[in-house]
């Protein structure tokens, strides 16, 4: 990966993570508490987890467009990645079926994360 695709896909991902933040709290925000719902998860529970996650993605989304220890954001990304794909895999496995993707995409997410990781020289 040459240095203007690593800021690309860097800045790519950054804006994924930042827009995944703010959706879950705004116009996501039902979807998500019907999906902890099924796992009888409500009220406060249900918006700390809702809450945390989306803190989770902002500063994901913060620490990519910093650029700094980019190997070990990377890898912070594919921990996170896998681990809501597998969540979501237990709590709502429809979610692999549906037309927008919101399993699927990860897999092509998780190649770019990969790539970016590679590509990254650490000084």
């Amino acid at each position: 990966m040459t240095p203007q695709q690593q800021v690309i896909a860097r800045l790519s991902l950054s804006f994924l993570w930042l827009m995944t933040a703010l959706v879950s709290l705004t116009a996501g925000k039902e979807i998500g508490l019907r999906v902890l719902a099924g796992i009888n998860l409500h009220g406060d529970v249900a918006w700390f987890f809702i809450l945390s996650g989306s803190l989770l993605d902002l500063l994901i989304g913060i620490w990519l467009l910093s650029g700094r220890a980019l190997r070990f954001c990377c890898g912070v990304q594919l921990v996170v990645i896998i681990g809501y794909s597998l969540l979501l895999t237990l709590i709502a496995p429809a979610f692999w079926l549906h037309p927008f993707g919101p399993l699927t995409k990860n897999l092509p997410i998780l190649v770019l994360v990969w790539l970016l990781y590679r590509s990254d020289n650490p000084v």
